[in-house]
């Protein structure tokens, strides 16, 4: 089986990636997304999720065996080397997931929504790389409005990311999402086409 043509979707929290993924998405591209993956591996009565509880500890577990995930940001996002204790729990069982979805998937091309594209070095992974970019100010402030999180906390979430700075370097396509929904379903179709005309190259190349 041919390896899909695929881009490597990524940019800091509260960017805007997810909407942009869903838009992608409606528009034919076959959408992987690591956060939602993630969320898959640390299901109630998971493996996974029993390391999180051994190391984190069992108060993070709620009445329904399930994860209290707002604590346990807390938790990584205050404390640098607890979030590499996290990650290297989770991030096996999800990139083992995100490879079965992406042999199985169908569609002109692939969208992979990777948070940490930049801080793992993945680049090289995919065909292509699209940021979606927006001042740190605005990454803030959508943190604290769609999250209920106080302004230490956002910025602490903000500072356990790669910079701004990095993420523009490792993309090949940026939208700037700084604007209304429509700017960026816009910015979607446009960048839609051009995939497929860059997929459709490979594959005649083939």
């Amino acid at each position: 089986m041919d390896k899909p043509w695929r881009v490597g979707l990524t940019g800091g929290v509260a960017s805007g990636k997810s909407t942009a993924a869903r838009y992608f998405e409606s528009l034919g591209a076959a959408v992987i997304d690591l956060d939602q993956i993630s969320r898959e591996v640390l299901r109630p009565g998971s493996p996974v999720l029993e390391q999180v509880f051994e190391r984190f500890g069992t108060e993070l577990r709620e009445p329904d065996n399930s994860l209290n995930r707002r604590a346990l940001r807390a938790i990584v996002f205050a404390d640098p080397s607890a979030l590499k204790a996290l990650e290297a729990i989770t991030q096996g069982a999800i990139l083992a997931r995100a490879s079965e979805q992406s042999t199985s998937r169908a569609g002109p091309y692939q969208i992979i929504v990777n948070p940490l594209l930049v801080e793992k070095n993945m680049a090289a992974v995919y065909d292509r790389v699209l940021l979606i970019d927006c001042p740190e100010e605005l990454q803030l402030a959508r943190l604290i409005g769609r999250d209920g999180v106080d302004a230490q906390h956002a910025a602490a979430m903000l500072a356990a990311q790669s910079g701004r700075a990095a993420r523009q370097r490792a993309a090949d396509d940026v939208i700037e999402n700084s604007g209304d929904l429509l700017a960026l379903a816009e910015a979607v179709q446009a960048l839609h086409q051009s995939y497929l005309r860059m997929a459709g190259a490979r594959a005649g190349s083939r």
